[in-house]
């Protein structure tokens, strides 16, 4: 279990912490400027860890499940959507980029594992990492794709909507954490909305010629 945190251990990092700078970096873009006065606008994964949501909580329920159930979370990067120049537009390029960034950051470690594996690496922890880098990012990529604020993909949704039908579903924020706490520890959004993603996540790596396996400990 120690290894299997190891394994994991950077993949998780670099998901975390390029997923939420991507966000801060789009709405700087777009004119939104409260991230970067806050210093989030970075790669620096301490300015994006939560201490309970990102270490704490991920590690009691990794060794009380044995590795069965995850849930964590990072310190979200402020945006202030009034800010940017076309809001309700604006909103959903904000939203996507960190999604965006983990499909980006699956491709390049299917990449590092297919370079590896051509060249007969014989390190399987790195084999293992690259591999679990592909599935930590597919996975978070799907995840905050859920369309249900305040995941990406709920803002995503409120920017797409009409006016009324948007107000509606940005109401639910202050109840969505617990809403999508709820769905994930009942295996609805793992069954219906995370794992068919995920393979199909997979199935576009094996159009690409970079078919790449799960990691050993989940196969």
């Amino acid at each position: 279990m120690i290894l299997t945190v190891l394994i994991y251990a950077l993949p998780v990092l670099f998901a975390i912490t390029v997923h939420e700078a991507a966000h801060g970096y789009v709405a700087r873009y777009l004119g939104d400027n409260t991230a970067y006065a806050m210093g989030r606008v970075t790669l620096n994964p301490i300015k994006h860890i939560d201490p309970i949501g990102t270490i704490l909580m991920p590690l009691l329920l990794f060794f009380a499940t044995k590795g069965m159930f995850l849930f964590g979370y990072a310190k979200p990067v402020p945006v202030t959507f009034r800010n940017l120049r076309h809001p309700k537009r604006d909103m959903i390029w904000v939203a996507l980029a960190g999604p965006a960034a983990n499909l980006i950051q699956a491709l390049l470690w299917a990449i590092a594992y297919a370079v590896l594996a051509l060249t007969g690496s014989q390190e399987q922890f790195f084999l293992e990492m690259c591999k679990a880098g592909v599935l930590v990012n597919f996975v978070m990529w799907a995840f905050n794709l859920f369309p249900l604020p305040p995941l990406d993909g709920g803002r995503i949704l409120v920017g797409l909507l009409p006016w009324k039908a948007a107000v509606a579903v940005s109401k639910v924020e202050r109840y969505g954490f617990f809403i999508v706490l709820a769905l994930v520890m009942l295996g609805i959004v793992g069954a219906y909305w995370l794992w068919p993603l995920v393979q199909a996540g997979y199935f576009g790596l094996d159009l690409l010629g970079l078919d790449t396996p799960l990691p050993s400990r989940i196969r």
